[in-house]
């Protein structure tokens, strides 16, 4: 995974080189490709969470004082992989982030109750939450989480606006990727106009 994120790196930090054939009509036009797309070094976070499902929120959130039961059950319930951890009130001050490895390490691999264990005992707590602003390039986000051996990271910009996983990351430079490949096939093809 760390060269596959070397590489993209390196990638993203190539600058882009603008290609131009000449077409032979006796007067030497020259002709340039389309318009360039927004490449990896300018794909955010902002962009990956606005191809989530927008039906629902892109975070799904429990207590400090819910019980590590019920926020598996939340999890399960919504096929996720981690939850925001909120303070108890209603205001919406993040507290951390509880996922399916907490729950694996810290309760079925420590022996304790699920039911009994509050989801504040066992979560990462905000002081140690890893974050990303929804500026932040995708690169930026998938080495952040490389190098921290971690999943999913929520999205602050002053508050809570969502909540990226490394499988969303993945799937946004992958689509890139093949839109980047049909526009150079478009391109080769000619059909670019």
């Amino acid at each position: 995974m760390k060269a596959f994120v070397r590489g993209l790196l390196a990638r993203a930090n190539e600058v882009p080189k603008i290609h131009q054939r000449k077409v032979s009509a006796g007067f030497g036009c020259l002709t340039s490709p389309p318009p360039p797309e927004k490449g990896l070094e300018n794909l955010t976070v902002a962009d990956v969470l606005s191809t989530k499902d927008t039906d629902i929120d892109t975070w799904i959130s429990c207590r400090t004082n819910d019980t590590v039961s019920d926020a598996v059950k939340n999890m399960a319930k919504h096929n996720i992989g981690s939850l925001v951890v909120l303070e108890p009130g209603d205001q919406q001050y993040i507290a951390g982030i509880v996922t399916e490895r907490d729950y694996m390490k810290k309760i079925i691999g420590a022996g304790r109750s699920s039911k009994l264990t509050k989801v504040g005992e066992v979560m990462t707590d905000e002081s140690k939450l890893v974050t990303v602003s929804s500026g932040t390039n995708i690169i930026k986000a998938m080495q952040l989480m490389s190098e921290n051996h971690i999943r999913h990271v929520p999205v602050i910009d002053g508050k809570i606006v969502g909540l990226i996983s490394m499988v969303d990351v993945v799937k946004a430079i992958v689509d890139h990727q093949n839109g980047e490949l049909k526009r150079l096939n478009e391109f080769i093809k000619g059909d670019y106009y």
